[in-house]
């Protein structure tokens, strides 16, 4: 069996993969990083020191479960970004000890972004072969932004066009501030997910700005801290904030696809 293995150090997450020459995944590992209680983030500095510590036993757990296999090619994040100086200190780990796999093992490196590793898994995951050109919603803790997306097969790259996005927070931000302001651990994500599917109460509302392609969720976030303070249910308000953030999305992507 020939496989390509793919390393992505990002904020907050340690990851290894392998998959197949016919896009089958055949393992994966992640690990989160560790953000100090009450905390809403690492610096890159702590953060690169995490990966370069999980690392080696995140390899290990995606190696012990392997068939025998031969390793055809490395893939790693280099960049947040497909784009001229898209630079984060995080994405140096996966690009090291991917050259560094594909050097020791005389296999060709393939370069690639964060943001194009979150389109490709999404288009994986439905099951999708890539089409030539689509619109994308790319959300995460630190990008929040509708794409148009121009697939060049024949490269194997993509052509990204910011359409519009956040003006301030992100939508991963939003979800991380009221969840620490909960209690939650960071990132909150998953159980501000599960406190939302408690709620049982009188809908909550929380209003958002959208303006064409663009909006806005700082004043989101004054909001929901306000109903919090107000001794609003924590579950009607973590409802409130994925309802606000996916209403959001409807009135932009509307915009876009009208």
């Amino acid at each position: 069996m020939n496989l390509v293995l793919g390393i992505d150090t990002s904020c907050y997450t340690t990851s290894v993969a392998a998959v197949d020459v016919e896009d089958n995944l055949i393992e994966e590992h992640r690990q989160l990083l560790k953000v100090p209680a009450g905390e809403r983030g690492l610096q890159q500095s702590q953060a690169v020191f995490q990966h370069i510590q999980n690392l080696p036993g995140v390899v290990s757990r995606v190696f012990n479960r392997l068939p025998e296999a031969r390793i055809v090619a490395v893939a790693a994040s280099t960049r947040p970004r497909p784009r001229e100086r898209s630079y984060m200190p995080v994405f140096t780990v996966s690009e090291t000890q991917g050259k560094t796999w594909a050097k020791i093992l005389r296999v060709p490196f393939w370069e690639t972004s964060h943001q194009e590793g979150h389109l490709l898994s999404g288009l994986w995951s439905c099951g999708m072969s890539t089409p030539d050109k689509f619109l994308a919603v790319h959300l995460s803790g630190g990008t929040s932004e509708i794409l148009g997306v121009t697939y060049f097969s024949t490269e194997a790259r993509f052509e990204l066009e910011i359409l519009g996005g956040t003006r301030d927070l992100h939508a991963g931000q939003l979800i991380d501030r009221i969840g620490v302001k909960m209690g939650l651990a960071f990132p909150a994500g998953p159980s501000l997910e599960k406190l939302a599917q408690g709620a049982r109460g009188k809908e909550v509302r929380i209003p958002s700005s959208v303006d064409g392609y663009d909006f806005s969720f700082s004043g989101s976030e004054t909001q929901a801290r306000r109903l919090l303070e107000q001794g609003t249910p924590v579950p009607e308000v973590a409802r409130a904030v994925e309802s606000c953030i996916t209403k959001t999305l409807e009135k932009a992507l509307r915009h876009a696809v009208g």
